[in-house]
């Protein structure tokens, strides 16, 4: 039987948030949302692809045929694409919406040289997270480059578990896993000079792969000593769970300095992924009491593809039209979250799941839990 994760899960959703509070302070003017944590929590986009890699390699330890990888690229593409299709051509109907009101509400940037046909071809077929010629910032649904770099990883992650299968080297899967990530770690080295790991539309699906296979490799260890681990005192793992959080702070509100050593990022969410799967801490006790974060981790996909568009309108209202100060923020800040999880909410149930093939399987399990419990009753 599998593990959930449920903890892991829920950070997936706090993070989330924390990369909303990131994009949401261009808009703000208050020490809440600007200060040094919520300025570096882009960082947070390295943990999603650790915990993505991890899961990902914990769902599909083998891909033994080219049909297998199809099935396995097909279901990731059907779980990603959609919602990130809709988000695109709503950003579309903007672009051209914005010449409509020029002439009525203040439009920042009527003409966003950002959002051209190459980007948009790009963004099309998840490869935003490329160099592309023409290319020069993030454009359209501005998170939308990490899902390319996700995809990438995808295709990285599935090729190689079929090619160590063909060759029947599965054994040294490790081996591999830790030469991609030195090898994107190196390639991002040499061609821009730095340590720095922080690329989006140019480099990212390096930054992607290097994140992605370091939870690959953060899954087999934890395989690999889950047994032994568990045989640990409950004392370390609350040390070890207050321990990360408190390095996970501290290297993130200097993300600054640390930044030009990207790698250190990989390291310190390897640890947490690590630490966090086994949920034997008091932290992830507390932390699995939270319907609400529960739910944030649930609709985190959904939070991080929508908070762009709903951050923007959002500040038309109340900024631009109701003409509130951007200090207002300080209260706007929890008033815009709402809004973007409402609007999560539905996006996961309505277009998530209904692409991913989840809605029917789950209300089938639904009934046969209900089914389960009635005949535990009667016995």
């Amino acid at each position: 039987m599998k593990n959930r994760f449920e903890v892991l899960d829920i950070f997936r959703g706090i993070f989330s948030a924390m990369v909303v509070f990131f994009h949401m302070s261009a808009f703000t003017n208050t020490p809440v949302i600007n200060n040094n944590f919520v300025n570096n929590s882009d960082l947070f986009v390295d943990f999603f692809f650790v915990l993505s890699g991890f899961v990902i390699a914990y769902s599909y330890r083998g891909i033994s045929s080219t049909d297998k990888l199809q099935q396995f690229l097909k279901k990731r593409w059907m779980r990603i694409y959609p919602l990130h299709f809709v988000m695109l051509l709503i950003f579309v109907v903007i672009e051209i919406t914005k010449h409509f009101f020029v002439g009525h509400i203040q439009i920042n940037n009527l003409n966003n040289t950002n959002n051209n046909w190459m980007s948009f071809i790009s963004t099309l077929f998840l490869l935003n997270a490329v160099k592309m010629p023409g290319v020069h910032d993030v454009s359209w649904n501005i998170p939308g480059w990490s899902i390319s770099a996700e995809m990438i990883s995808y295709v990285f992650f599935g090729s190689l578990m079929l090619l160590l299968f063909k060759i029947k080297k599965e054994q040294y899967k490790n081996y591999f896993a830790a030469a991609i990530v030195l090898a994107a770690i190196a390639i991002v080295a040499m061609v821009k000079g730095n340590g720095i790991l922080n690329y989006s539309y140019d480099f990212g699906f390096l930054r992607g792969v290097a994140g992605f296979f370091t939870g690959m490799l953060c899954m087999n260890v934890f395989t690999a000593c889950k047994n032994r681990i568990n045989n640990l005192p409950a004392s370390f793992f609350h040390f070890a769970e207050c321990m990360l959080l408190l390095c996970t702070g501290f290297f993130i509100y200097e993300g600054e300095t640390f930044k030009q050593v990207g790698f250190i990022y990989l390291i310190l969410f390897f640890l947490s992924v690590f630490i966090f799967s086994f949920e034997k801490g008091f932290v992830s006790g507390l932390l699995k009491q939270s319907g609400i974060l529960k739910r944030m981790g649930q609709y985190s996909y959904s939070i991080y593809m929508t908070h762009a568009l709903l951050l923007s309108l959002f500040n038309i209202v109340f900024i631009r039209l109701l003409h509130l100060p951007a200090s207002a923020y300080t209260w706007l800040f929890a008033l815009n979250y709402l809004l973007i999880y409402k609007v999560s909410e539905w996006t996961y149930k309505h277009i998530e799941m209904r692409f991913a093939g989840k809605s029917k399987a789950t209300k089938s399990v639904q009934k046969e839990v209900v089914f389960a419990k009635e005949i535990a009753t009667a016995l």
